[in-house]
């Protein structure tokens, strides 16, 4: 791959990533501030709703764009169009003031931007000679994106002292800025073209009889489960920061990226060291003990915002919990599947992560958040919204190493295979 190549790809991904990063952890603070603070007011169920979308459009996507790109339209172009139509929806959405009208225009963009994820990812592996080697030093792009754009938010926050600018959402505002950019750039991309294979969009159900295998079965189960609860992570946490930890709300973005900046650390030199050694079950079993211990923190520190040091270094936690357990679970599952149905086996997993659990997760946090908020005063008891997240984790982290053992189709564990293999 020739420097300019990867220079384009980079920032491909970086500001891929920086759309999302520039509302998706601080959106909620948004919706949910009362109006004389220059937020919405919504419900946490409303709020909780919006989010939905986006996971929404991913489980939809693959029906929409897959042909498309796969039969008739270069990647790149195809990529470039979707996004120019993403931020123009996003520029509506972001002066949107009424739920129905932030409903709709962030469905609209979600629906643009869900295929580009994929879309990405396809212009880069289609470029790449060894993918295993090239793909990571491309995708931390988006990682380094998603700090930026957080940091940027951070700066402008500070200059504007409030949340809105000329009556926008700040975060929609630039999220809808990166979308338009990189649409323009797109463009100016590496040549994709399309394979003009005839790709099956239902493709992914070929992995349903990897779900005869009992472990299989098991990780996937606990995989929703866990994915449900991050919802609580992305959609509470700003506006957690905000009131319980009374953080103002100008440096929030800029703290949210530890999550992000722990990310890179825990991708780049704890898992490459530690997997070899501790093996998938071993490594996923430290992943998702992670994630009760973050919610046990939020909750023991609710009632004390002079405790929000230990808050924010908790927030360190999510590389251990979205690394150590889903892009660990992603190796599990490229090494149990078989050669025929790989792609199907990680379609199927990206679907209960990425689409239905995060949909049901965030309808069952909108739940929760409007159970423990007083209506009358609008007062969220933060104790008690994380300490639901914090007993189904604890529950996933008892059962996951109990009744998970890293077997492969053949039956032995993958493990001790590539152990005797090497």
């Amino acid at each position: 791959m020739s420097m300019s190549v990867r220079v384009r790809l980079i920032v491909m991904m970086l500001l891929e990533y920086a759309i999302w990063g520039s509302w998706a952890p601080i959106l909620g603070a948004y919706l949910t501030d009362p109006r004389s603070s220059g937020g919405l007011a919504f419900s946490t169920s409303q709020s909780a709703a919006i989010y939905a979308l986006l996971p929404l459009a991913c489980i939809i996507a693959p029906f929409l764009t897959g042909q498309l790109s796969d039969r008739y339209f270069a990647s790149e172009r195809l990529l470039g169009v979707l996004h120019l139509l993403g931020g123009a929806a996003l520029l509506v959405c972001a002066r949107a003031h009424t739920y129905g009208g932030m409903w709709i225009w962030m469905l609209i963009f979600s629906l643009f931007y869900a295929p580009t994820l994929a879309l990405t990812n396809a212009v880069a592996f289609g470029h790449m000679k060894d993918s295993e080697k090239e793909f990571g030093g491309i995708r931390v792009g988006g990682t380094i994106g998603w700090i930026l754009v957080g940091w940027g938010l951070t700066m402008l926050r500070n200059v504007t002292h409030g949340i809105t600018v000329h009556g926008a959402s700040d975060c929609l505002l630039v999220g809808a800025i990166c979308t338009l950019a990189l649409g323009v750039l797109s463009f100016g991309l590496p040549h994709t073209p399309p394979k003009r294979e005839g790709v099956n969009p239902l493709a992914f159900l070929g992995a349903l009889k990897l779900l005869k295998n009992r472990d299989f079965l098991i990780f996937i189960l606990i995989s929703f489960v866990v994915a449900t609860e991050l919802q609580f992570y992305y959609i509470l946490t700003g506006q957690f920061l905000q009131h319980a930890m009374r953080i103002p709300a100008a440096h929030v973005p800029g703290w949210m990226t530890l999550a992000q900046l722990a990310e890179i650390v825990v991708m780049g030199v704890l898992l490459p060291l530690l997997l070899p050694k501790m093996g998938i079950r071993k490594t996923m079993v430290v992943g998702i003990l992670a994630w009760p211990i973050r919610y046990i923190v939020f909750a023991l520190c609710a009632t004390h915002p002079n405790l929000y040091p230990l808050v924010l270094a908790s927030l360190t936690l999510h590389g251990f919990c979205y690394v150590f357990f889903f892009t660990v679970g992603f190796i599990y599952v490229d090494r149990v599947a078989p050669p025929d149905i790989r792609s199907s086996a990680q379609s199927l997993i990206a679907l209960v992560v990425l689409g239905v659990g995060a949909v049901v997760g965030a309808k069952f946090t909108g739940w929760i958040g409007d159970m423990f908020t007083n209506q009358a005063t609008q007062v969220t008891d933060w104790r008690g919204v994380f300490l639901v997240p914090c007993a189904l984790t604890i529950v996933c982290a008892i059962l996951f190493p109990l009744l998970f053992r890293g077997s492969a189709a053949g039956g032995g564990s993958i493990d001790e295979t590539e152990q005797a293999t090497a």
